[in-house]
């Protein structure tokens, strides 16, 4: 049963992706949320995984996702759902696009799905990064509880210094320095190693 549930899932998150992979993480979160397959920590690493490997990172987080529940069956059974249905209504539109795509109706639709994809990327940087800056177990309630409180060092019980320090760094490196995304990847991997070697992560 747990194949055919990952099949079906998998086929109703790429049915209704739209935004690329980015725009369907919330989606997947959702329904590993709702069958209880993964914890929220378990899913940021896949979707690190996915980001660091070759490939769509939709695709790959389907397969990463399959695999750690069902194993091989279960990654090759989440990655065909996650396509096929994409594949299906591309090689159906892709015949009438060319005579309709200047209708208004058309034009008018796809204006209005912009906004949506814009709002799942945002909710989808939203969730990796509470699971990465903030630290395991915090939530809104027990922020309020420390800052009720009024502990001295109530950000350190908060934020995870050192994936924010990543964060950060990358960030530079990215939007001032200009380099290379992959170069960002490997040295963000190299300060994790040398953090957790350091016995801070």
């Amino acid at each position: 049963m747990i194949y055919l549930e990952l099949l079906i899932t998998f086929s109703k998150i790429g049915l209704f992706c739209f935004g690329g992979g980015y725009g369907m993480i919330p989606i997947i979160e959702r329904e590993i949320v709702a069958h209880n397959w993964l914890t929220s920590q378990e899913f940021v690493n896949i979707i690190s995984i996915s980001e660091m490997t070759p490939g769509p990172i939709a695709i790959n987080t389907a397969t990463f996702v399959g695999y750690k529940i069902g194993g091989i069956p279960g990654g090759a059974l989440a990655t065909i759902g996650v396509v096929l249905p994409s594949l299906i209504l591309i090689l159906g539109i892709s015949h009438f696009l060319s005579k309709f795509q200047h209708h208004l109706i058309t034009k008018e639709t796809i204006y209005g799905i912009r906004p949506v994809v814009l709002a799942l990327i945002i909710q989808a940087a939203i969730f990796v990064a509470k699971n990465t800056l903030f630290r395991e177990g915090i939530n809104i309630k027990t922020i309020l509880t420390i800052l009720n409180f009024n502990t001295g060092n109530y950000f350190l019980e908060i934020i995870n210094p050192f994936t924010t320090a990543i964060t950060v760094i990358s960030l530079i490196m990215l939007l001032v320095f200009k380099i290379h995304p992959i170069l960002t990847i490997l040295a963000a991997g190299a300060m994790g190693v040398i953090f957790h070697f350091i016995g801070v992560l």
